[in-house]
C-alpha cells in the first residue's frame, strides 16, 4: 500500500533548496536594511532599503491578515513612487485553493529637459490550487499581452514531474513552455529543468550532510548560446552554533563569494558578504573585482 502523499513543490520552487543555499545569505555589493514590526491587532508594518552605486532602493509595507477568513491584504510604496496592492483569499472559496491578485501602478512625469519618465501598470490575477500529489498553479498578466501562464507539478514517493507554459493572448501564440523532473528526500533533492523553450537546461542538487553541514551545486547550459559553455556553482553551508552560520560557494569563472549570518539577539541579525574574483588576486587596479556588503534586520 502507498504511503500518503504529501504537496509537492510549485513549479517555481523546483530545484529550491540549492537555489536557496547558492543564492541567499550573500549580501554582497550593498548594504540593506530592514525592519518589521507587528501590532497587538495583527496589522505587519516592513520598511527595507538597500544602498548600492547606482542609488538607494527603499520600500514602505504594510499588511494585514484575517486569518480566520484567509484574507491578506498588502500595500507598499516604494521610493521609485511605485505603489503596489496585494490581496489574497487563501483557503477561502474551496480547501486548497488560493487566489490572490497584485496590482501596481507607477505614474510618469514630464518636466521638460529630458526629464521624463513614462506612467506604468501591471496587473496579475493569480490562481494557486495544492493537494496530495499535485500542485497547479495559473496566472493571468492583464497588461502584458494579456498573457496567460498555468504550470503544474505531480509528485509520488519522492518524485516530482513538472510543466509550464505561457500563452499570449493577443496574438494567439505559445510565449513559451518549459518541463522539469526532481526527486526529493529529507537529506538530499536533485532537480533537472528545461526552460526557454527547453531551450536552457538546469541540474541542480542539495544534499544535507549532516545537522551542521549543507552543500549544494547547479550546472546551466543555454543552448541558444554553446560558445559560452556550461555554468557551475557549487557551495556549502555551515552552522557554527544555534546563532550564527557561514557560506561559501565558488563559479566555473573563479569568483568565490562567502557570508556570515549572526543573530545578535532574538529579532536582530546582521549578516556579511564578501565576494573575490580569485583571477584578479594581484594588482590594486583589480579591486573593482572584488565586493562587499552588509545587511541588517530588525524585527519586533
Amino acid at each position: 500500500m502507498s504511503l500518503p502523499q504529501p504537496v509537492p513543490p510549485s513549479w517555481k520552487d523546483l530545484g529550491k533548496s540549492s537555489g536557496d543555499l547558492l543564492g541567499k545569505d550573500y549580501p554582497i555589493g550593498a548594504t540593506a536594511l530592514e525592519v518589521k514590526t507587528t501590532t497587538p491587532s495583527g496589522v505587519a508594518f516592513k520598511v527595507a532599503g538597500q544602498s548600492t552605486p547606482a542609488g538607494v532602493a527603499a520600500t514602505g509595507e504594510t499588511k494585514y491578515a484575517d486569518r480566520k477568513n484567509g484574507l491578506t491584504f498588502t500595500q507598499s510604496w516604494a521610493n521609485s513612487n511605485a505603489l503596489t496592492t496585494l490581496i489574497e483569499l487563501d483557503n477561502n472559496i474551496v480547501s486548497g485553493l488560493k487566489v490572490d491578485l497584485n496590482a501596481t501602478i507607477a505614474p510618469g512625469y514630464d518636466l521638460g529637459a529630458e526629464k521624463v519618465k513614462p506612467s506604468s501598470k501591471s496587473a496579475l490575477i493569480s490562481a494557486a490550487y495544492k493537494t496530495p500529489g499535485l500542485h497547479t498553479r495559473a496566472n493571468l498578466n492583464l497588461f502584458k499581452g494579456p498573457t496567460f501562464t498555468a504550470d503544474a507539478v505531480l509528485g509520488r514517493d519522492g518524485f516530482l514531474l513538472g510543466a509550464e507554459a505561457q500563452y499570449n493572448v493577443s496574438s494567439g501564440q505559445v510565449a513559451g513552455y518549459s518541463t522539469g523532473l526532481g526527486f526529493s528526500a529529507p537529506e538530499y533533492a536533485v532537480a533537472l529543468l528545461a526552460t526557454n523553450k527547453l531551450s536552457q537546461f538546469t541540474a541542480s542538487y542539495y544534499h544535507r550532510v549532516s545537522r551542521d553541514v549543507e552543500a549544494g551545486g547547479r550546472a546551466i547550459y543555454n543552448a541558444a548560446k554553446p560558445a559560452d559553455g556550461v555554468a557551475l556553482e557549487v557551495g556549502t553551508k555551515t552552522y557554527l552554533d544555534q546563532a550564527a552560520f557561514i557560506k561559501a560557494k565558488i563559479n566555473n569563472n573563479g569568483v568565490l563569494s562567502l557570508g556570515y549570518t549572526q543573530a545578535l539577539r532574538p529579532g536582530v541579525k546582521a549578516a556579511f558578504g564578501l565576494a573575490l574574483d580569485t583571477t584578479k588576486l594581484n594588482g590594486a587596479q583589480n579591486n573593482a573585482a572584488h565586493k562587499v556588503g552588509a545587511s541588517f534586520t530588525f524585527e519586533g
